[in-house]
Protein backbone atom coordinates (compact mmCIF):
# COMPACT_ATOMS: atom_id res chain seq x y z
CA UNK A 1 0.00 0.00 0.00
CA UNK A 2 1.40 3.27 -0.65
CA UNK A 3 1.06 6.80 0.41
CA UNK A 4 -1.55 7.67 -2.21
CA UNK A 5 -3.71 4.16 -1.38
CA UNK A 6 -4.38 5.08 1.76
CA UNK A 7 -8.09 4.40 2.68
CA UNK A 8 -8.80 7.84 4.15
CA UNK A 9 -7.77 11.08 3.30
CA UNK A 10 -4.27 12.41 4.75
CA UNK A 11 -6.23 15.67 4.60
CA UNK A 12 -8.90 14.73 6.44
CA UNK A 13 -6.88 14.86 9.66
CA UNK A 14 -6.94 17.42 12.42
CA UNK A 15 -3.31 19.85 12.60
CA UNK A 16 -4.42 22.55 14.57
CA UNK A 17 -3.91 22.77 18.37
CA UNK A 18 -6.89 21.04 20.19
CA UNK A 19 -7.61 23.57 23.09
CA UNK A 20 -11.21 24.10 24.90
CA UNK A 21 -13.32 21.80 21.97
CA UNK A 22 -11.92 24.14 19.64
CA UNK A 23 -9.12 23.63 16.77
CA UNK A 24 -6.69 26.53 16.71
CA UNK A 25 -3.93 27.59 14.38
CA UNK A 26 -1.68 28.77 17.89
CA UNK A 27 -0.01 31.69 18.87
CA UNK A 28 3.06 31.25 17.28
CA UNK A 29 1.86 30.79 13.10
CA UNK A 30 4.76 27.91 12.64
CA UNK A 31 4.38 24.89 11.59
CA UNK A 32 6.29 21.29 11.95
CA UNK A 33 6.62 19.34 9.25
CA UNK A 34 5.60 15.56 9.87
CA UNK A 35 7.96 13.14 8.35
CA UNK A 36 7.23 9.46 6.80
CA UNK A 37 9.98 7.11 8.02
CA UNK A 38 9.40 4.79 5.16
CA UNK A 39 10.34 7.59 2.34
CA UNK A 40 11.70 10.38 4.09
CA UNK A 41 8.58 12.93 2.62
CA UNK A 42 7.09 15.43 4.37
CA UNK A 43 3.04 13.63 4.68
CA UNK A 44 1.43 16.89 6.82
CA UNK A 45 2.60 19.84 8.87
CA UNK A 46 1.04 20.84 12.65
CA UNK A 47 0.49 23.72 14.79
CA UNK A 48 3.69 24.78 16.49
CA UNK A 49 2.64 25.86 19.80
CA UNK A 50 4.21 28.54 21.66
CA UNK A 51 4.55 28.41 25.71
CA UNK A 52 1.21 30.54 25.94
CA UNK A 53 -0.80 28.01 24.26
CA UNK A 54 0.53 25.43 26.67
CA UNK A 55 -0.39 27.94 29.45
CA UNK A 56 -3.90 28.65 27.92
CA UNK A 57 -4.59 24.61 27.69
CA UNK A 58 -3.64 24.41 30.99
CA UNK A 59 -6.36 27.32 31.72
CA UNK A 60 -9.15 25.56 29.81
CA UNK A 61 -8.41 22.14 31.52
CA UNK A 62 -8.78 23.74 34.59
CA UNK A 63 -11.84 25.40 34.12
CA UNK A 64 -13.82 21.69 32.64
CA UNK A 65 -12.03 20.02 35.69
CA UNK A 66 -15.34 21.04 38.40
CA UNK A 67 -18.28 20.15 36.00
CA UNK A 68 -16.16 16.71 34.71
CA UNK A 69 -15.09 15.69 38.28
CA UNK A 70 -18.92 15.92 39.26
CA UNK A 71 -20.15 13.99 36.27
CA UNK A 72 -21.68 10.67 37.66
CA UNK A 73 -18.97 7.87 37.28
CA UNK A 74 -21.55 6.18 34.76
CA UNK A 75 -21.26 8.65 32.45
CA UNK A 76 -18.13 8.89 32.48
CA UNK A 77 -17.92 5.04 32.19
CA UNK A 78 -20.30 5.44 29.02
CA UNK A 79 -18.23 8.38 27.51
CA UNK A 80 -15.17 6.22 27.46
CA UNK A 81 -16.34 3.01 26.36
CA UNK A 82 -17.48 5.08 23.36
CA UNK A 83 -13.85 5.75 22.60
CA UNK A 84 -13.35 2.24 22.96
CA UNK A 85 -16.34 1.77 20.21
CA UNK A 86 -15.41 4.48 17.91
CA UNK A 87 -11.54 3.26 17.72
CA UNK A 88 -12.40 -0.48 17.48
CA UNK A 89 -14.58 0.82 14.36
CA UNK A 90 -11.81 2.97 13.13
CA UNK A 91 -9.17 0.08 13.41
CA UNK A 92 -8.14 0.48 9.83
CA UNK A 93 -7.44 3.99 9.15
CA UNK A 94 -5.86 4.87 12.61
CA UNK A 95 -3.39 1.30 11.22
CA UNK A 96 -2.76 2.99 8.72
CA UNK A 97 -2.29 6.46 10.09
CA UNK A 98 0.19 4.88 12.75
CA UNK A 99 2.18 3.40 10.01
CA UNK A 100 2.57 6.42 7.83
CA UNK A 101 3.76 8.89 10.70
CA UNK A 102 5.69 6.30 12.46
CA UNK A 103 7.40 3.32 9.88
CA UNK A 104 5.20 0.53 12.35
CA UNK A 105 4.43 -2.63 9.98
CA UNK A 106 1.12 -2.62 9.36
CA UNK A 107 0.33 -5.51 11.27
CA UNK A 108 2.34 -3.82 14.53
CA UNK A 109 0.04 -1.17 14.01
CA UNK A 110 -3.22 -2.79 14.13
CA UNK A 111 -2.10 -4.49 17.04
CA UNK A 112 -1.17 -1.11 18.86
CA UNK A 113 -4.82 0.36 18.55
CA UNK A 114 -6.10 -3.14 19.62
CA UNK A 115 -4.17 -2.80 22.82
CA UNK A 116 -4.99 1.32 22.88
CA UNK A 117 -8.42 1.17 22.67
CA UNK A 118 -8.21 -1.40 25.32
CA UNK A 119 -7.53 1.16 27.70
CA UNK A 120 -10.83 2.99 27.28
CA UNK A 121 -13.07 -0.27 27.73
CA UNK A 122 -11.04 -1.23 31.06
CA UNK A 123 -11.00 2.62 32.54
CA UNK A 124 -14.83 2.40 31.69
CA UNK A 125 -14.99 -0.67 33.84
CA UNK A 126 -12.80 0.96 36.61
CA UNK A 127 -14.44 4.20 36.67
CA UNK A 128 -17.55 2.57 38.54
CA UNK A 129 -15.41 0.78 41.09
CA UNK A 130 -13.42 3.33 42.68
CA UNK A 131 -14.30 2.48 45.86
CA UNK A 132 -12.68 4.05 49.31
CA UNK A 133 -13.47 2.09 52.36
CA UNK A 134 -14.70 2.77 55.95
CA UNK A 135 -13.51 1.09 59.38
CA UNK A 136 -13.71 1.40 63.20
CA UNK A 137 -10.19 3.74 64.50
CA UNK A 138 -8.17 1.12 66.93
CA UNK A 139 -9.21 3.43 70.15
CA UNK A 140 -12.47 2.80 69.02
CA UNK A 141 -13.42 6.34 69.25
CA UNK A 142 -14.31 7.65 65.50
CA UNK A 143 -14.82 5.82 61.83
CA UNK A 144 -11.88 6.51 59.47
CA UNK A 145 -13.28 6.87 55.65
CA UNK A 146 -11.05 7.03 53.18
CA UNK A 147 -12.15 8.16 49.21
CA UNK A 148 -10.09 8.74 46.34
CA UNK A 149 -10.36 12.11 44.85
CA UNK A 150 -9.38 13.24 41.44
CA UNK A 151 -6.16 15.02 41.42
CA UNK A 152 -6.84 17.72 39.31
CA UNK A 153 -5.42 19.06 36.10
CA UNK A 154 -2.70 16.44 34.36
CA UNK A 155 0.03 17.39 31.98
CA UNK A 156 0.35 13.90 29.65
CA UNK A 157 3.88 14.14 27.75
CA UNK A 158 3.84 11.02 24.95
CA UNK A 159 6.75 9.30 22.93
CA UNK A 160 6.88 8.74 19.30
CA UNK A 161 7.24 4.80 19.48
CA UNK A 162 3.59 3.86 20.63
CA UNK A 163 1.65 7.30 19.22
CA UNK A 164 -1.51 6.04 20.36
CA UNK A 165 -1.34 3.44 23.20
CA UNK A 166 0.89 5.66 25.20
CA UNK A 167 -1.94 8.50 24.65
CA UNK A 168 -4.77 6.15 25.87
CA UNK A 169 -2.59 4.37 28.87
CA UNK A 170 -3.25 8.15 30.60
CA UNK A 171 -5.87 9.19 29.06
CA UNK A 172 -8.32 6.47 29.62
CA UNK A 173 -7.40 6.43 33.31
CA UNK A 174 -7.06 10.07 34.17
CA UNK A 175 -10.75 10.72 32.55
CA UNK A 176 -12.23 7.70 34.73
CA UNK A 177 -10.77 9.43 37.80
CA UNK A 178 -12.41 12.54 37.05
CA UNK A 179 -9.46 14.76 35.78
CA UNK A 180 -8.78 16.68 32.78
CA UNK A 181 -5.95 16.86 30.81
CA UNK A 182 -3.25 18.45 28.67
CA UNK A 183 -1.24 15.81 25.81
CA UNK A 184 1.46 16.81 24.39
CA UNK A 185 2.22 14.51 21.86
CA UNK A 186 5.93 13.93 20.19
CA UNK A 187 6.19 15.66 17.08
CA UNK A 188 7.81 13.32 14.94
CA UNK A 189 3.92 11.31 15.52
CA UNK A 190 1.37 14.21 16.20
CA UNK A 191 -1.11 13.20 13.66
CA UNK A 192 -2.79 10.11 15.64
CA UNK A 193 -2.85 12.19 19.07
CA UNK A 194 -4.99 14.42 16.68
CA UNK A 195 -6.97 12.21 15.28
CA UNK A 196 -7.95 10.43 18.30
CA UNK A 197 -8.93 14.11 19.85
CA UNK A 198 -11.32 14.20 17.08
CA UNK A 199 -12.52 10.98 18.08
CA UNK A 200 -13.07 11.52 21.64
CA UNK A 201 -15.11 14.64 21.20
CA UNK A 202 -17.64 12.58 18.82
CA UNK A 203 -17.66 10.07 21.42
CA UNK A 204 -19.12 12.73 23.83
CA UNK A 205 -16.44 13.65 25.70
CA UNK A 206 -16.83 17.89 27.03
CA UNK A 207 -15.11 20.39 25.48
CA UNK A 208 -11.81 21.39 27.75
CA UNK A 209 -11.36 18.31 29.25
CA UNK A 210 -9.31 16.41 26.74
CA UNK A 211 -6.54 18.88 24.82
CA UNK A 212 -3.96 18.34 22.68
CA UNK A 213 -0.66 20.35 21.62
CA UNK A 214 2.26 20.19 19.32
CA UNK A 215 5.50 22.39 19.86
CA UNK A 216 9.28 22.62 18.95
CA UNK A 217 9.65 24.23 22.68
CA UNK A 218 8.71 20.99 24.15
CA UNK A 219 11.19 21.49 27.32
CA UNK A 220 10.04 25.57 28.03
CA UNK A 221 6.55 24.74 27.33
CA UNK A 222 6.17 21.89 29.58
CA UNK A 223 8.79 23.29 31.93
CA UNK A 224 5.77 26.54 31.58
CA UNK A 225 2.84 24.30 32.39
CA UNK A 226 4.56 22.03 35.82
CA UNK A 227 4.90 25.58 37.16
CA UNK A 228 1.34 26.24 37.09
CA UNK A 229 -0.27 26.23 40.16
CA UNK A 230 -3.44 24.60 38.38
CA UNK A 231 -1.50 20.94 37.29
CA UNK A 232 -1.28 19.18 40.29
CA UNK A 233 -0.23 15.31 38.06
CA UNK A 234 2.90 14.67 35.18
CA UNK A 235 2.77 11.52 33.51
CA UNK A 236 5.87 10.87 31.09
CA UNK A 237 6.63 8.49 29.01
CA UNK A 238 10.11 8.72 27.47
CA UNK A 239 13.66 8.20 28.07
CA UNK A 240 15.43 8.16 31.70
CA UNK A 241 17.76 11.18 30.75
CA UNK A 242 14.64 13.13 30.18
CA UNK A 243 12.77 11.87 32.74
CA UNK A 244 15.18 13.14 35.18
CA UNK A 245 15.08 16.78 34.11
CA UNK A 246 11.27 16.56 34.32
CA UNK A 247 11.51 15.04 38.00
CA UNK A 248 13.67 18.61 38.42
CA UNK A 249 11.36 20.73 37.22
CA UNK A 250 8.18 18.72 39.03
CA UNK A 251 9.96 19.15 42.70
CA UNK A 252 9.55 22.74 42.25
CA UNK A 253 5.81 22.71 43.13
CA UNK A 254 5.71 19.23 44.28
CA UNK A 255 3.91 18.03 41.34
CA UNK A 256 2.48 14.25 41.84
CA UNK A 257 4.68 12.21 39.13
CA UNK A 258 4.26 8.90 37.06
CA UNK A 259 8.05 8.28 35.02
CA UNK A 260 7.49 5.26 32.16
CA UNK A 261 11.29 5.36 31.36
CA UNK A 262 13.94 3.53 29.84
CA UNK A 263 14.65 -0.08 29.66
CA UNK A 264 17.19 -2.61 29.10
CA UNK A 265 15.55 -5.63 28.88
CA UNK A 266 17.23 -9.02 29.69
CA UNK A 267 16.57 -12.37 27.95
CA UNK A 268 17.06 -15.02 29.94
CA UNK A 269 17.24 -18.86 27.93
CA UNK A 270 18.31 -21.89 29.97
CA UNK A 271 19.19 -25.01 28.48
CA UNK A 272 15.66 -26.81 29.68
CA UNK A 273 13.94 -24.37 27.77
CA UNK A 274 11.42 -25.20 24.63
CA UNK A 275 14.21 -24.34 21.96
CA UNK A 276 10.99 -23.59 20.00
CA UNK A 277 8.89 -21.26 22.57
CA UNK A 278 11.96 -19.20 23.56
CA UNK A 279 13.02 -18.60 19.80
CA UNK A 280 9.11 -17.38 19.40
CA UNK A 281 9.34 -15.61 22.46
CA UNK A 282 12.69 -14.12 21.14
CA UNK A 283 10.81 -12.75 17.97
CA UNK A 284 8.30 -11.36 19.47
CA UNK A 285 10.02 -9.41 22.61
CA UNK A 286 12.43 -8.06 20.13
CA UNK A 287 10.75 -7.51 17.18
CA UNK A 288 7.75 -5.71 18.09
CA UNK A 289 7.43 -2.35 16.86
CA UNK A 290 10.83 -3.38 14.86
CA UNK A 291 12.73 -3.22 18.47
CA UNK A 292 11.38 0.56 18.84
CA UNK A 293 9.89 -0.22 22.58
CA UNK A 294 10.84 -0.39 26.05
CA UNK A 295 10.14 -4.04 26.82
CA UNK A 296 11.93 -5.08 24.06
CA UNK A 297 14.85 -7.48 24.39
CA UNK A 298 17.77 -5.76 24.77
CA UNK A 299 20.63 -8.48 25.91
CA UNK A 300 20.52 -12.23 25.32
CA UNK A 301 21.47 -14.27 28.03
CA UNK A 302 21.92 -17.91 27.03
CA UNK A 303 23.52 -20.88 28.89
CA UNK A 304 26.07 -22.75 27.38
CA UNK A 305 24.31 -25.99 26.27
CA UNK A 306 21.55 -23.90 24.10
CA UNK A 307 23.47 -21.30 22.94
CA UNK A 308 24.71 -22.81 19.24
CA UNK A 309 21.08 -23.76 18.45
CA UNK A 310 19.26 -20.49 19.74
CA UNK A 311 22.04 -18.97 18.30
CA UNK A 312 21.39 -20.40 14.79
CA UNK A 313 17.82 -20.28 14.91
CA UNK A 314 17.34 -16.87 15.96
CA UNK A 315 19.40 -15.79 12.82
CA UNK A 316 17.56 -17.37 10.49
CA UNK A 317 14.10 -16.22 11.82
CA UNK A 318 15.60 -12.75 11.95
CA UNK A 319 16.94 -13.00 8.52
CA UNK A 320 13.96 -13.82 7.15
CA UNK A 321 11.88 -10.86 7.90
CA UNK A 322 10.20 -8.83 5.11
CA UNK A 323 11.77 -5.76 5.47
CA UNK A 324 9.80 -2.54 3.85
CA UNK A 325 7.68 0.24 4.05
CA UNK A 326 5.25 0.33 7.17
CA UNK A 327 1.94 0.51 5.51
CA UNK A 328 3.28 -2.35 3.12
CA UNK A 329 1.11 -5.99 4.22
CA UNK A 330 3.87 -7.57 3.50
CA UNK A 331 5.92 -5.72 5.96
CA UNK A 332 7.05 -7.38 9.18
CA UNK A 333 9.96 -5.05 10.29
CA UNK A 334 9.19 -1.41 8.55
CA UNK A 335 11.99 1.27 8.98
CA UNK A 336 13.28 3.07 11.81
CA UNK A 337 11.34 6.39 13.43
CA UNK A 338 14.53 8.89 11.80
CA UNK A 339 17.76 9.08 10.42
CA UNK A 340 19.55 9.38 13.79
CA UNK A 341 18.56 6.62 15.24
CA UNK A 342 19.94 4.65 12.26
CA UNK A 343 23.10 6.40 12.90
CA UNK A 344 22.94 5.66 16.26
CA UNK A 345 21.96 1.96 16.51
CA UNK A 346 24.59 1.52 13.50
CA UNK A 347 27.35 3.02 15.96
CA UNK A 348 26.10 0.63 18.78
CA UNK A 349 26.62 -2.21 16.22
CA UNK A 350 30.26 -1.02 15.27
CA UNK A 351 30.98 -0.90 18.14
CA UNK A 352 30.47 -4.40 19.81
CA UNK A 353 31.94 -5.85 16.43
CA UNK A 354 35.16 -3.64 17.55
CA UNK A 355 35.12 -5.72 20.60
CA UNK A 356 34.72 -8.76 19.60
CA UNK A 357 31.47 -9.87 18.58
CA UNK A 358 30.41 -11.54 15.59
CA UNK A 359 27.86 -10.76 13.32
CA UNK A 360 25.34 -12.95 12.26
CA UNK A 361 23.17 -11.26 9.65
CA UNK A 362 22.43 -7.59 9.23
CA UNK A 363 24.97 -4.92 10.30
CA UNK A 364 24.81 -2.27 7.71
CA UNK A 365 22.05 -0.05 7.07
CA UNK A 366 20.01 -0.28 4.13
CA UNK A 367 21.25 1.85 1.16
CA UNK A 368 17.18 3.49 0.15
CA UNK A 369 15.51 6.29 1.07
CA UNK A 370 13.79 6.14 4.15
CA UNK A 371 15.37 4.96 7.47
CA UNK A 372 16.02 1.22 7.57
CA UNK A 373 18.34 -1.00 9.12
CA UNK A 374 17.87 -4.56 8.66
CA UNK A 375 17.14 -7.06 11.24
CA UNK A 376 20.70 -7.91 12.86
CA UNK A 377 21.86 -10.45 15.35
CA UNK A 378 25.28 -10.39 17.00
CA UNK A 379 27.07 -13.09 19.10
CA UNK A 380 30.56 -13.52 21.74
CA UNK A 381 29.01 -9.97 22.01
CA UNK A 382 31.44 -8.69 25.62
CA UNK A 383 29.31 -8.12 28.72
CA UNK A 384 30.62 -4.75 28.96
CA UNK A 385 29.85 -3.64 25.46
CA UNK A 386 28.13 -0.71 25.20
CA UNK A 387 25.54 -2.25 23.44
CA UNK A 388 24.78 -4.25 26.67
CA UNK A 389 24.41 -1.01 28.63
CA UNK A 390 22.12 1.08 26.16
CA UNK A 391 18.79 0.90 25.27
CA UNK A 392 19.19 -0.52 21.57
CA UNK A 393 15.65 0.73 20.44
CA UNK A 394 16.20 -1.22 17.09
CA UNK A 395 16.30 -4.38 15.43
CA UNK A 396 19.38 -5.47 16.88
CA UNK A 397 19.51 -8.96 18.98
CA UNK A 398 23.08 -9.70 20.64
CA UNK A 399 23.72 -13.07 22.06
CA UNK A 400 25.88 -13.17 25.54
CA UNK A 401 26.43 -16.81 27.00
CA UNK A 402 26.18 -17.54 30.71
CA UNK A 403 27.25 -20.84 32.85
CA UNK A 404 25.24 -20.75 35.65
CA UNK A 405 21.99 -19.31 36.85
CA UNK A 406 23.55 -17.12 39.34
CA UNK A 407 25.74 -15.64 36.45
CA UNK A 408 22.74 -15.18 34.48
CA UNK A 409 20.80 -12.95 37.51
CA UNK A 410 24.02 -11.12 37.56
CA UNK A 411 24.07 -10.20 34.46
CA UNK A 412 20.76 -9.20 33.97
CA UNK A 413 20.45 -7.27 37.03
CA UNK A 414 23.87 -5.53 36.38
CA UNK A 415 22.03 -2.25 34.99
CA UNK A 416 20.65 0.66 35.98
CA UNK A 417 17.23 0.14 34.20
CA UNK A 418 14.60 -2.33 36.09
CA UNK A 419 11.98 -2.26 33.88
CA UNK A 420 11.34 -5.89 32.56
CA UNK A 421 13.10 -9.07 32.19
CA UNK A 422 12.23 -12.44 30.10
CA UNK A 423 12.99 -15.82 31.59
CA UNK A 424 12.41 -19.34 29.74
CA UNK A 425 12.61 -22.35 31.59
CA UNK A 426 10.74 -25.77 31.47
CA UNK A 427 11.46 -25.70 35.09
CA UNK A 428 8.68 -23.66 36.45
CA UNK A 429 10.60 -23.72 40.12
CA UNK A 430 13.41 -22.37 38.61
CA UNK A 431 11.56 -19.66 36.66
CA UNK A 432 9.77 -18.23 40.01
CA UNK A 433 12.71 -18.54 41.90
CA UNK A 434 14.66 -16.38 38.72
CA UNK A 435 12.22 -14.37 38.41
CA UNK A 436 12.18 -13.15 42.28
CA UNK A 437 15.02 -12.42 42.09
CA UNK A 438 15.51 -9.89 38.92
CA UNK A 439 15.26 -6.45 39.91
CA UNK A 440 12.57 -5.26 37.59
CA UNK A 441 8.59 -4.44 37.43
CA UNK A 442 7.82 -6.95 35.24
CA UNK A 443 8.69 -10.74 34.06
CA UNK A 444 7.84 -12.20 31.37
CA UNK A 445 8.18 -16.17 32.28
CA UNK A 446 8.03 -18.09 28.95
CA UNK A 447 6.13 -15.34 27.47
CA UNK A 448 7.71 -13.22 25.07
CA UNK A 449 4.53 -10.46 25.65
CA UNK A 450 3.33 -9.22 29.06
CA UNK A 451 1.39 -5.87 28.42
CA UNK A 452 -2.07 -5.73 29.59
CA UNK A 453 -4.41 -3.10 30.08
CA UNK A 454 -6.00 -5.40 32.87
CA UNK A 455 -1.99 -5.42 34.69
CA UNK A 456 -0.10 -2.91 36.14
CA UNK A 457 2.92 -1.63 33.81
CA UNK A 458 6.15 -0.04 34.77
CA UNK A 459 9.97 -0.66 36.54
CA UNK A 460 12.24 -0.20 38.93
CA UNK A 461 15.62 1.63 39.43
CA UNK A 462 16.06 4.16 36.89
CA UNK A 463 12.99 2.57 34.63
CA UNK A 464 10.28 4.68 36.07
CA UNK A 465 7.56 5.48 39.48
CA UNK A 466 4.45 4.33 39.53
CA UNK A 467 2.00 2.71 37.03
CA UNK A 468 0.21 2.22 34.65
CA UNK A 469 -3.18 -0.01 33.62
CA UNK A 470 -4.82 -2.11 36.26
CA UNK A 471 -6.45 -0.76 38.83
CA UNK A 472 -3.05 0.81 40.11
CA UNK A 473 -3.61 3.36 37.39
CA UNK A 474 -6.46 5.07 37.48
CA UNK A 475 -5.08 5.77 41.47
CA UNK A 476 -2.11 7.32 40.27
CA UNK A 477 -4.32 10.20 38.99
CA UNK A 478 -6.26 10.47 42.02
CA UNK A 479 -5.50 11.96 46.05
CA UNK A 480 -6.05 9.42 48.51
CA UNK A 481 -8.87 12.00 51.28
CA UNK A 482 -9.01 10.27 55.32
CA UNK A 483 -11.90 11.64 57.01
CA UNK A 484 -12.03 11.20 60.88
CA UNK A 485 -15.94 11.00 61.63
CA UNK A 486 -17.63 10.82 64.64
CA UNK A 487 -21.65 9.34 64.88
Amino acid sequence: MKNTELSFDIASVPTALFIGGKWQAGSTGRKIDVIDPSTGNVIAAVADASVQDGLDAVRVAYAAGPAWAATAPRKRSEILRRCFELMIERKDMLAELISLENGKALNDARGEVAYAAEFFRWFSEEAVRLNGDISIAPSGANRIIVEHQPIGVAVLVTPWNFPAAMATRKIAPALAAGCTVVLKPATETPLTAYALAKLYQEAGVPDGVVNVITTSRSGATVSAMLHDSRVRKLSFTGSTEVGRKLLHEAADTVISCSMELGGNAPFIIFDDADIDAAVEGAMIAKMRNGGEACTAANRFYVQEGMLDQFSVRLTQRMAGLTVDTGYAESTQCGPLINAEAVERIHGLVQDALQHGARLLTGGAPLDRPGFYYPPTVLSSVPVDAVITRSEIFGPVAPIIAFKTEEEAIRLANDTEYGLIAYVYTRDIAKGMRVSGKLECGMVGLNRGLVSDPAAPFGGTKQSGLGREGAHHGILEFCETKYVAVSW
